[in-house]
């Protein structure tokens, strides 16, 4: 495993909220912070109420992007990923084996939703990305990929 994508593991593993990036009609970005769970770093699942302005624009645009960092981290000591992404709401049909992948490891005291509770007449429904592209974010003075100024850089996961 290189350094990147070992990078791109350990942030997405220490990191329990990510930035989604939906179009909006206008074609301005909106950007939404939401709670997320992954599988194999390659689908990632949260759950939203489908009339929410983020979800609206996904079920006329499912492209993505998404940010996950810690915000915590010192200036000059940031790590990112940036996942670029397909994303649908999961259909009903698809909810009992999706819920079991998708809450197998919620974390941070977060308790899984099942089945019923993202159906029928319930507010919330679960959603999944599917990855298409993964970068990360290089400082500047990174010993190994700096050139002075922060850049991405794409890896191959």
């Amino acid at each position: 495993m290189s350094d990147l994508t070992a990078m791109v593991r350990s942030v997405v593993d220490d990191n329990r909220y990510m930035t989604l990036g939906t179009v909006e009609p206008d074609g301005l970005p909106r950007l939404t912070p939401v709670y997320f769970t992954h599988d194999g770093y390659r689908s990632f699942y949260w759950v939203s109420e489908p009339g929410s302005q983020h979800s609206r624009n996904l079920a006329r645009e499912p492209r993505l992007s998404i940010v996950i960092f810690d915000s915590r981290r010192l200036p000059g000591a940031g790590e990112a990923v940036y996942l670029s992404a397909t994303a649908r709401q999961v259909p009903d049909e698809e909810l009992a084996a999706e819920c079991e992948i998708a809450f197998r490891d919620v974390g941070g005291g977060a308790e899984p939703f099942a089945p019923e509770e993202l159906c029928g007449g319930a507010e919330l429904r679960l959603y999944r990305a599917d990855i298409t592209s993964y970068a990360v974010h290089i400082r500047g003075g990174d010993p190994d990929y700096g050139t002075g100024v922060d850049k991405r850089m794409t890896v191959v996961m």
